[in-house]
Formats: C-alpha cells, structure tokens, sequence
C-alpha cells in the first residue's frame, strides 16, 4: 500500500476541491494552456507539411527529377539516354537546353527560362503536355520557331495563340558594327498552366529551333524521371558511378534544393516559436504547484509524521503535476489530430459559408488549404509536452519533501 501512497494521493490532488480557488484557477488554466499548445503545434505543423508535399508534387512535376549533362555539349544524347533508361528506378529521358532569356513586348522587357525540348520526349518526363489549356507541345516543329509558356506569363503579357513575340539571348554577337544582342521573333502555339511559379517564368520551343538561336552544337543534356522523386538522390548518385566522371550528374535536391531547406528550416522555427506556448503551459505548472504545497504544508506534515517518506512527498507532487501535463497533452493531441485530419473540409465549408476565398490559386497556385498529419510530428510533440511537465514539477516537489512536520504543525 505504501508503494502506492504517491499515486494514490497524488491523482486525489488534482480532482480534489482546493481551499484556495485561485490555485485551481491555475491548474485550470496549466491544463488548458498545455492543450491549446499542443493542439496548436500539431495543426500547424500538419499544415506546413501540407504546403511542403504541394510544392514538391506541383513543382517536381514540371521539373526534372534528375540532370545528366556534359560540356560543352552532349555528343550522342541518344545513346546516352538508352544508358540511362537502362536503370531499373528511371522512367524516361528527354534532351534538352537551358538558357535565360529576355522577352520584349509593348510593356518593356522581361526575364524568362527559355528551355529546347524534343516535344515527344518530353512528354515523358514532364506534365506539361498534360495541363496545356490551349494548343500543345507537339505543335512545336523544328523550323518554325513556336513557343509554349506558362498561363501566367503568357497573361502579364497580354498574349494570344498565333501572337509574335521578340525573344534577345543574352549572349552578344559581335560584328564589324559592334556589339548586338541576339534575338529572334517566336509566334506562341501553346500555353500550359501547372499550378506552380514556372506558370509565370517557363517558355518552351523546339531544340532543333534552341541550337539555331543560342549558337548550341549540340543539346545541353538529358532530364531524367525516376520513379520516385523522393528518392531521385540516390538513384542519380548510382547513375554517377555508372556513367563515370565524363558527365555531371544532378538531381533535384541540389538544382531546387535551397527552396525546399527553406520550407523545412520555417516549419522549425514555427515549431519552436509555438513550443513557447507549451513552456508557459508548463511554467504554470509549477505556479500551481508552488501554491498546493504551500497550501498543503499541514497535510505534509500529518503524512510524514504517518511514516511517509520525503522521497513519497516528493513523488505526490511530480504525479500531480504530470498528470496535468498528461491530460492536458492528450486532450490537445486529440484535438489536434481531429482538425488537422479534416482541416481541408472545415476551410472549404467556411469560404463557403461566409463566401470568401482564402487562397486565391491566382496568387498562391493552391485553391485550399492542405494538411497532412505526420504522427511523428505529434508522437514528438506529445514528448516534448510531457517532459517539460515532468520537469515543471521537480522544484515545487522538492521543496514539498524539505517541509518539517514540527515546523508545519507549530501554529495548526
């Protein structure tokens, strides 16, 4: 029975009626600030893993899991690419090459990504072909010098299928005239829209129509597909060794890699700053605490003169303050999971009762807000609340197991 006294008494403590009403204002307010704290951190953190996963899906749809180039110029692409193909993890590979490029219309000059691609190879590695919402890719014929861009860029233009548009490289020709920059005119066959920020900066023409207008021998390299982007890494680190040291291999991580090491470094200070929230739960904590021992000096007392040892006193009160650190933990873990789970249907049943739209895809490429619950997340999260309770509770425990019987019970 004495083996259980801490327990026993300790759960008793924090469902009993206190003499003082303000102690059991804080330990009310302890048991809520731990749960909003919680419930707070898992529904952000479930929402930045959402925003985290549409931008890998939407950009790395568009851009290649993997590169393979060689300077200056690949000098057979085609047996290059059967090579890489060979990969049991590697989709396709199409040629291409890459180069910034100015655009000239009746506004003034704006900066693009010019790309050459072969239309039927590309179709392959990438979803353009599958968003075009006028014209497509296979209109583009060597020759004819077309163009497909993105809806957005093709808008802030103010352009239309069949306009002319002047394109400058930006590499400068010299001549017994002087000095002039490149361009050429490119009449727009396509526009394409993935939902993503190369809708406003990516234009696409033919290679055959890049090698003309950029001075290229040859194409650029191969974009590579794999089967799973998540593992692109890996896949082209083994397409290294294979090819050798001849060409450069890249994959995604290392050309888009910076975007997503920012996304991840925001969801850890977030994660941090809203862990405060947990820290002042669990400074409440030990306020309560404070106060109960202060208010329980006697019932120490009558306990230790019973034969209860400091070490129990001690434990009485580590048990009552992690069990509101507990309860507050599992209540704010249940509530989170539940929003976070249906936060998408929440978000569209109010812009749908209030008629708002929160996300405009115009500004933002998404129409909703995404959410996915990652229980690693909260499995951390849920440790983290309850040791910072467990914590909180050792200095009003060890002050409870340092109070004398005699002393406490002079003036009762």
């Amino acid at each position: 029975m004495l083996k259980n006294i801490p327990l026993y008494i300790g759960l008793r403590y924090t469902r009993a009626k206190r003499r003082n009403q303000f102690i059991s204002f804080i330990s009310a307010f302890s048991l809520v600030g731990m749960a909003l704290g919680v419930m707070a951190l898992i529904i952000v953190l479930s929402v930045m893993n959402g925003f985290d996963r549409e931008m890998k899906e939407r950009i790395l749809s568009v851009i290649p899991h993997g590169f393979v180039d060689q300077l200056p110029a690949l000098k057979d692409w085609q047996a290059l690419s059967a090579q890489v193909n060979q990969h049991p993890q590697v989709v396709a590979s199409a040629p291409y090459i890459a180069s910034s490029a100015m655009v000239n219309y009746a506004g003034g000059v704006e900066a693009i990504e010019l790309q050459g691609i072969l239309p039927e190879a590309e179709a392959q590695v990438s979803i353009v072909e599958q968003r075009m919402v006028v014209g497509s890719m296979m209109q583009l014929q060597p020759g004819e010098y077309g163009i497909v861009m993105g809806r957005l860029l093709a808008s802030r233009l103010m352009l239309a299928p069949g306009d002319k548009i002047r394109i400058t490289s930006p590499e400068i020709n010299i001549t017994p005239m002087g000095a002039f920059a490149r361009s050429r005119s490119f009449t727009l066959v396509g526009v394409f829209e993935v939902g993503a920020q190369v809708d406003s900066t990516l234009a696409l023409i033919h290679v055959q129509d890049a090698q003309k207008f950029l001075r290229k021998p040859g194409v650029q390299g191969l974009h590579v597909k794999t089967d799973n982007m998540f593992v692109a890494a890996q896949i082209m680190s083994e397409l290294r060794a294979q090819l050798g040291d001849d060409y450069r291999v890249k994959d995604w991580s290392q050309t888009q890699g910076s975007l997503f090491q920012a996304v991840k470094m925001e969801k850890i200070v977030v994660g941090s700053l809203l862990m405060i929230i947990i820290a002042v739960a669990a400074f409440n904590i030990v306020s309560s605490l404070v106060l109960m021992v202060a208010d329980k000096r006697s019932d120490i007392a009558v306990l230790r003169t019973m034969g209860v040892s400091a070490r129990q006193v001690m434990a009485i009160f580590i048990v009552q303050g992690s069990a509101i650190g507990f309860f507050g933990t599992f209540i704010g873990t249940v509530i989170g999971c539940i929003v976070a789970s249906a936060l998408t249907p929440i978000m569209s049943a109010v812009e749908s009762l209030f008629g708002v739209q929160v996300f405009d895809p115009e500004m933002y490429f998404i129409s909703q807000l995404p959410s996915i619950l990652l229980w690693q997340d909260v499995a951390l999260i849920c440790c983290i609340a309850l040791l910072l309770s467990f914590i909180a509770t050792l200095y009003p425990a060890y002050r409870a197991s340092q109070i004398e019987p005699a002393e406490a019970l002079r003036y009762e």
